[in-house]
Order: structure tokens, then sequence, then C-alpha cells
């Protein structure tokens, strides 16, 4: 029954996508944000939802356009899912700007496939992790996603391992270009600095640490699945699955070096992660087996919300 709406791309997925979304940011409001309520929190808070939501969409455009999944609706809905478990992700306007930027880089990424403007996207992807860096420092780690990739291609030219380092290096000049007008200084624009923290203590709560077994128990499960079905994809394919494994991994480690651990960090989890369990539901054969899994994910997150 559940696995039924979702199996087949559809408008309605999209509707109900949305509202989960909205729920959560709704939910994260009420329940966690201090701010007196004005017309300026609203507009900001209406702008991060659609930023949010613009990063679903475009999880969605890099699933298609790559056939990283069958023709189902899954990862938007795990990702929707995800942000109602963890409800602190829908509130740092860094960390939700970063991660657009990310997805963005990763869709540039993915399509060198083709081997077609190969230069102008891995400049367009180095571009958009250098912006996300200057949201959030630790994104800067997704550079290595770029090299990877390079390796995966098995691309050997040099100039297509100096082009990434032209499109970061654009950023900091126009970055600073701007900090010099707007602040008369040259690097106050560069405010993310590369703190690190590991203590941990904050995610020990009730509502963390099921919300952590859920995202951890399914994502690893389904992980060790998903390793051993890429060598089973068609060989063209094979590296964008890899890129996606990486980006988990990328994800991961900011989850362990974040200065702040407040739940918002998870966000990069989200994308490759929902893809990962995405490909493990659609190597389930038995369909009582996979309603059960579905429901399971779909109902930790509502539960979380009654604790």
């Amino acid at each position: 029954m559940i696995t039924s709406i979702f199996n087949k791309s559809k408008p309605l997925n999209f509707i109900i996508v949305f509202f989960i979304t909205f729920l959560a940011f709704l939910l994260a409001n009420l329940m966690l944000q201090t701010e007196p309520v004005t017309a300026a929190y609203l507009l900001k808070q209406v702008l991060l939802f659609f930023v949010c939501y613009s990063s679903i969409l475009v999880l969605n455009f890099v699933v298609s356009k790559n056939g990283l999944t069958l023709n189902n609706n899954y990862e938007i809905l795990l990702f929707s899912l995800f942000l109602l478990a963890i409800l602190q992700t829908t509130l740092n306007a860094n960390i939700l700007f970063a991660n657009l930027f990310v997805l963005l880089s990763l869709r540039r990424l993915l399509s060198i496939r083709s081997q077609i403007n190969v230069n102008k996207k891995l400049f367009d992807a180095a571009f958009w992790i250098a912006i996300a860096t200057l949201f959030y420092f630790w994104a800067i780690l997704f550079f290595i996603v770029i090299f990877v990739a390079l390796i995966l291609y098995t691309d050997n030219k040099l100039n297509h391992w100096i082009i990434p380092f032209t499109g970061l290096l654009t950023v900091f000049l126009i970055g600073m270009s701007f900090s010099i007008i707007w602040y008369d200084s040259f690097f106050e624009v560069f405010k993310s600095l590369p703190e690190v923290s590991y203590n941990f203590n904050s995610y020990n709560s009730s509502k963390y640490l099921i919300a952590i077994t859920m995202l951890f128990s399914f994502g690893l499960w389904s992980t060790i699945f998903y390793i051993k079905s890429i060598k089973q994809k068609k060989k063209a394919l094979r590296p964008s699955f890899n890129i996606i494994l990486f980006s988990v991994i990328i994800a991961f480690l900011i989850l362990v070096l974040a200065p702040e651990k407040n739940g918002s960090e998870f966000l990069f989890m989200f994308a490759p992660l929902s893809i990962i369990i995405t490909n493990y539901l659609e190597s389930i054969p038995e369909k009582w087996f996979k309603e059960t899994f579905l429901a399971v994910l779909i109902l930790v997150p509502f539960v979380l919300l009654l604790l």
C-alpha cells in the first residue's frame, strides 16, 4: 500500500513531500525556535523553507537524470522524513544554503559521465562547493569528491585536475572583493572558520538517540547491499553510484568534525543516504518486508514528535 504510492514518479508524491517538509519547518519553529515572531522572521522562514524544498527538487533531478534509482520517488520521501526526524536540520540557515550548493555541485559532478563540457562541469562543481564553504566551512570536504570523480572516470588530463582549484580561487577572489566593498576589510566575509569539536553530549537525549539509531542502522544495512549492488550496475553508471557512496562518507566526517553539534549538521547526510536506502528498497523482493521497512521509516519520525 505505502510502496505503491511512491513506486512511480507522480505529482502527488511531490505534494506529500511538500507537506511533510512544511510540517517539519512548522514544528521546528513551534517547538525549538526562541526568536520573537516578526514579519522579518516569517519572511526568513519562508525563504529557508523554499531553499530546503529546492534541495529536494535538485535531489530528484540528480537521481532521475543519472539513473541512480528506478522511476520512483522514495528518495524525496526519505529526505523529508529525515527532516521530520531531526527537526534541528530545518533551523540552521547556513547549513540549509550550504547543503543546496553541495547538491548543485553533485549535479555537475555526476553529469561528467557524458564527457561533454568536462572543463565547465569541473569548474561549476568546485565553484558551488566553494560557495557552500562560505556558509559552512566543513562543506569544503566535499571538494575531495571532485578528485574522487576524476579518479573514477579515469581522467588523466592535467588541466582537469587544475580546474577545480580555479573554481575555488574564483569564489575566494569574489568574496574578498565583496568584503572590501561592503565591510572595508579583506576577509570579513570569510566568517566560517575551521573549528572542530568532538563533544557529542548534545546527542544524549532520547529523541536524538532514536533518530540517530534509525539513520545509522537503516543506513548501514542499506549501504552493505548498496556496495554489493554496484558491481551489478552498468559499467558506465558505476562511477555515479560510487560518488554517492563517497558523498555519504564525507557527510559522516562532517558530523564528526562539526564545531557545534546541534543536529543541523545531519542535513548533509540526508541526500546521499536517501539514494542508498532507496536502492536497497528497490532490491527487496518480498512485498511485505518492503512495506514494513518503509513503514518503520515513516512511523519513527512521527513517533519522535510525541516524545
